[in-house]
């Protein structure tokens, strides 16, 4: 387990595991009143929450199953990426994917928080590469 240095300037509770099996962490609104998404409309939800990810690490933001099912709502990019150098506010990116109006409430969980490891790449330039059983074989290749 690592430790991430967070300011909540929201009256909400840190982002928590719900389960003890669980990989992320829900995130919840942060807003004065609600936000209404007409179909396919975006807009950014704050959290109030600014952290200090470490390197060699990012935050994930992902869309929470339930409202993408149940509401129709997801998020513009997806994942999202926080790096480690960010200290901005972590803003959500939503979008309304239904055909009704939805509206988020103050306190909403509007999606999913994973704090995970990466590694740095460093290229390797060539005039070939090794041959597998793929190859080049690309989208659908392998059926249905």
């Amino acid at each position: 387990m690592i430790q991430v240095a967070i300011i909540n300037k929201s009256p909400h509770d840190l982002p928590a595991y719900q389960t003890a099996g669980a990989s992320g962490m829900d995130l919840k609104a942060w807003l004065p009143e609600p936000v209404t998404l007409k179909p396919m409309e975006r807009k950014l939800i704050p959290t109030g929450l600014f952290i200090a990810i470490p390197e060699m690490h990012e935050a994930q933001i992902r869309p929470r199953s339930g409202l993408a099912i149940k509401r129709g709502l997801s998020l513009v990019n997806t994942p999202g990426t926080i790096d480690s150098d960010y200290r901005g506010e972590v803003m959500v990116p939503m979008i309304n994917l239904s055909t009704e109006d939805q509206t988020i409430v103050d306190g909403e969980r509007i999606a999913q928080m994973i704090v995970a490891r990466y590694e740095k790449v460093e290229w390797a330039e060539t005039t070939t590469l090794d041959d597998t059983t793929r190859g080049a074989g690309g989208f659908g290749h392998t059926g249905v």
